[in-house]
């Protein structure tokens, strides 16, 4: 899927800036201190295991986190920090300067009102279009997504197509008024590798027609491959490592980040005859309840010493890392200076 990606618009101001961001409820911390920033035209993703913090990142930006959780820090989109808006201010924020494509978009959508209802309410609602011109470009919108026979799926119900249709409705919803920033949460977990390239297309093409940046959430670094630029690493609600994808993806300094991109299967670590086992992170990612101090990840690393008790503060410049003993790029035997390089 790596051929996804084109050229994105070149980056100017700053879309959204999280800052030392905090999501808790009176018990528990899901998110511990994020920050990072996205610029116009940008393509930043967060990828983490399961329970990491990713999907609360999100809908704190959005606004929608569960009821009891509450978001500390600052995130600034359009000159005013959203963590200080009501609930109100923040729906008229929603589908218009920033919009968010769920995993699952069959629960996402309204079960008994026809698809093209709910696309033109949400232009409608942003902007001052009449009914018919809303729903003329809730037409355009369903012929850009490639869908097939437009004016049928208008009128056709979520129930009544497939999950590969409902998710391209779902980013036709998210940019048809031409929001900032574009949130994409886990937007193809559910669909085949055939259906899901088509539709990261999709978003590929809509995100940069209209100029937005993007936020991709996902676990599958394939796809953070093929659609971002710049990539986040969670784990344990902290990021541990960022920065441009070819770098961490090529040159990974943390050990979280080395060990996922070693689980990954490849046609190298594949053993078709069954013989042996995909490489794979030991124990498991402490839940929100028993999240131990300092670094979460300590109690999987074989590189975790004392120090690792106490979270180390991010450094770097392009290319930034939360580790007291990150890995080291392998030495290049052609270099003389190896210890293997004869003296003589």
């Amino acid at each position: 899927m790596t051929d996804v990606m084109q050229a994105s618009p070149a980056k100017t101001e700053t879309v959204i800036e999280v800052a030392d961001l905090v999501v808790r409820n009176p018990d528990l911390t899901a998110v511990k201190g994020v920050s990072f920033a996205i610029s116009a035209g940008e393509r930043m993703g967060i990828v983490g295991e399961s329970g990491a913090g990713k999907s609360m990142t999100a809908l704190a930006l959005m606004g929608l986190l569960p009821d009891g959780w509450w978001a500390q820090g600052s995130i600034i989109h359009g000159d005013e920090d959203v963590t200080t808006l009501g609930d109100r201010a923040m729906s008229r924020r929603r589908g218009r300067t920033m919009s968010m494509i769920f995993q699952d978009p069959l629960t996402a959508l309204d079960p008994v009102r026809r698809v093209g209802v709910q696309i033109t309410d949400v232009i409608r609602r942003h902007t001052d279009a009449s009914k018919d011109a809303a729903y003329e470009q809730a037409l355009g919108l369903i012929k850009q997504m490639d869908l097939p026979r437009p004016p049928q799926v208008l009128r056709a119900y979520p129930h009544e197509l497939s999950g590969g249709q409902r998710q391209r409705i779902m980013i036709a919803m998210a940019i048809s008024c031409y929001p900032s920033l574009v949130i994409a949460d886990e937007p193809t977990t559910a669909l085949d590798v055939t259906v899901q390239k088509r539709v990261l297309k999709m978003l590929d093409r809509a995100v940069i027609e209209r100029e937005c940046a993007l936020l991709m959430i996902t676990h599958d670094l394939a796809v953070i491959a093929a659609m971002c630029e710049t990539v986040a690493v969670m784990y344990g609600g902290r990021i541990v490592e960022q920065g441009p994808v070819e770098q961490v993806f090529t040159e990974p300094k943390h050990p979280y980040t080395e060990a996922l991109l070693r689980s990954q299967p490849t046609l190298d670590n594949i053993d078709l005859t069954g013989d042996t086992r995909l490489p794979s992170i030991p124990g498991q990612v402490p839940s929100l309840v028993d999240m131990p101090s300092g670094c979460a990840f300590r109690s999987r690393c074989d590189r975790a010493h004392d120090a690792c008790e106490e979270f180390p503060a991010m450094e770097g410049e392009d290319h930034l890392v939360a580790c007291w003993d990150p890995v080291r790029p392998p030495q290049s035997s052609d270099n003389p200076n190896t210890s293997g390089a004869s003296g003589s």
